[in-house]
């Protein structure tokens, strides 16, 4: 047997395991969503999402949870985003191939895949202990920004990568500044490509729970955050406290504010897999 054909089985043999893994990985999700659609699905109801956290499970409901995430996930964003896409930009547009900029390029390469528990005993330190935030929806929402950091940052110099040179050349054919260039012309067509990281990134930090445990955010809040120095709490941590609980009434409770999550990340990649392809086009065209 030739090494040609043996290499071709190779393949061969690494496809099939790949295509395996895959199924296999598929049937494990559709178990595990269709038991908890099973025992979740007929609990979700307006008042499981309007009311405060209970004893009794059956009048439990994740109205704090789902406005702390909402409070945490919003300053998140506003945090995050211009200081991630400044950031993208200036590396991208401005840093150069030096070797100032290689050394950042790495590090935040690396940073994105820092374990999120480090970002919140760094949080835990800065901005708790220095910055005197306490156990505070502010504190979260930093502790979470410097997670998604380096995927919106990463995310913007990819966007900005892919804008065809030439209308960096008919930009400047026109007499317009490097600046003028970047904001009229370089960000408008780059723009769905960072939307798309952003909300990505966003996406995976409403699932996140280690940083906003160590930050300070409680199992129990009996009621809704109403400033952004108020204590709070999140979806997954009020569904972790649900599944430690011993009734069944609080397990049922814990599947349907998973649903809910899901249904909530879900959307989210939803709009931005819509913004990738809508910007794909608009480039291609």
């Amino acid at each position: 047997m030739t090494n040609s054909r043996k290499n071709r089985l190779k393949d061969k043999g690494f496809e099939y395991l790949g295509v395996a893994c895959s199924l296999f990985g598929l049937v494990v999700l559709a178990i595990f969503i269709g038991d908890i659609l099973a025992d979740g699905l007929s609990r979700i109801d307006w008042d499981f999402l309007k009311s405060l956290p209970s004893r009794k499970p059956e009048k439990a409901g994740i109205f704090t949870a789902w406005t702390g995430s909402l409070w945490i996930l919003v300053f998140t964003t506003i945090i995050a985003f211009p200081l991630a896409v400044s950031a993208g930009i200036y590396l991208e547009e401005y840093g150069g191939n030096g070797r100032w900029s290689s050394l950042l390029e790495v590090n935040i390469s690396n940073l994105a895949g820092v374990p999120s528990i480090i970002y919140g005993l760094l949080g835990l330190e800065i901005f708790v202990r220095i910055f005197k935030m306490g156990n505070s929806v502010l504190a979260g929402a930093f502790a979470l920004a410097l997670l998604i950091l380096p995927i919106i940052i990463v995310a913007t110099r990819e966007a900005i990568r892919t804008v065809p040179p030439s209308i960096r050349a008919a930009s400047y054919a026109l007499g317009a500044t490097k600046w003028q260039t970047i904001w009229n012309q370089v960000l408008p067509a780059s723009m769905g490509g960072i939307f798309t990281g952003v909300i990505l990134a966003i996406s995976r930090a409403v699932g996140e729970t280690a940083p906003l445990i160590i930050v300070g955010a409680l199992a129990y809040v009996p009621f809704a955050p109403s400033s952004p120095m108020d204590e709070f709490t999140v979806m997954p941590i009020q569904i972790f406290n649900w599944v430690s609980r011993p009734q069944h009434g609080f397990t049922v409770n814990a599947a349907a504010a998973i649903i809910i999550l899901l249904l909530i990340t879900f959307v989210m990649n939803g709009i931005a897999v819509y913004l990738r392809n809508k910007w794909q086009k608009k480039i291609n065209w």
